[in-house]
């Protein structure tokens, strides 16, 4: 894709997501206790966790689709429900951990789904929409299925559509629940580049990943949740440590050095 800044920012600006003594929970359990983060435009930040300790409830709460049990997110200082829909659409994408198609629809109008935040009211798409969804659709390797149903797809072509969605969103900040699920390891690798540069280029991205070599190659910092409402938050070279690790996964973890990259293995 050509060089770019960060949608929806004018030059100088810089985007914050900030949590301010947030708790998330769920049916009574406390997963994440008075969360303090802030989160800035130029970051990626890895999200890491065993299952079902809170990674997707917490980028839900960041994103502003649930409320936090307690305390409060703020996008640029306003709390999250003072935006706009569309406005804070046009600043915050979330990538879901799961997609459904209630609705038959080729590869290339479901790209074009990622515009709408951008569409005045009763306006239809222009020839700019168009051009950046193909240009997302070409990122992600898909530029010669844009006339497929979306459901002849296999997962990780399903899963690069959603990827060029967001992309044609074109938003400052990314949410990525999962964002390497039913990939191989090159669209792993190229999926993670596209938004290392996003990052590079003035974006904010926030990944939940279960792969913790995967995280220390491509994230500026680490958030760990434990699940019992214990939390970790800081420089991804020097919190993601094999004794960390282990904590987090209740298995022993242990690092390697390969080719210049921290690898870390599990017993």
């Amino acid at each position: 894709m050509a060089e770019r800044t960060a949608a929806a920012l004018t030059p100088g600006e810089t985007l914050r997501l900030a949590c301010r003594g947030v708790d998330v929970t769920v049916a009574g359990r406390m997963l994440v206790r008075t969360l303090e983060i802030e989160a800035r435009g130029g970051e990626f930040i890895a999200v890491l966790g065993r299952n079902g300790v809170g990674k997707t409830l917490t980028l839900h709460t960041l994103a502003g689709i649930r409320p936090p049990s307690a305390g409060t997110v703020t996008l640029d200082g306003r709390e999250l429900g003072a935006w706009p829909g569309r406005e804070r659409a046009r600043r915050l994408g979330l990538l879901p951990q799961l997609t459904e198609d209630p609705f038959p629809s080729t590869v290339f109008e479901t790209a074009l789904i990622g515009r709408h935040p951008h569409l005045p009211f009763w306006q239809w798409e222009d020839a700019a929409d168009y051009a950046l969804a193909r240009e997302a659709l070409a990122a992600v390797d898909l530029a010669g299925l844009s006339e497929r149903a979306v459901d002849s797809l296999s997962g990780g072509e399903r899963r690069r559509l959603d990827i060029a969605t967001l992309l044609a969103q074109d938003p400052a900040a990314y949410l990525l629940d999962e964002p390497t699920n039913h990939l191989d390891p090159r669209h792993r690798n190229d999926m993670l580049a596209i938004f290392r540069a996003r990052a590079d280029q003035g974006g904010l991205v926030i990944a939940a990943l279960h792969d913790a070599t995967l995280a220390a190659r491509c994230a500026d910092k680490a958030l760990l949740l434990f699940g019992d409402g214990r939390w970790r938050f800081g420089d991804a070279a020097t919190i993601l440590t094999d004794t960390n690790l282990s904590e987090l996964y209740e298995v022993p973890v242990g690092e390697l050095a390969w080719r210049g990259q921290r690898v870390f293995v599990s017993a």
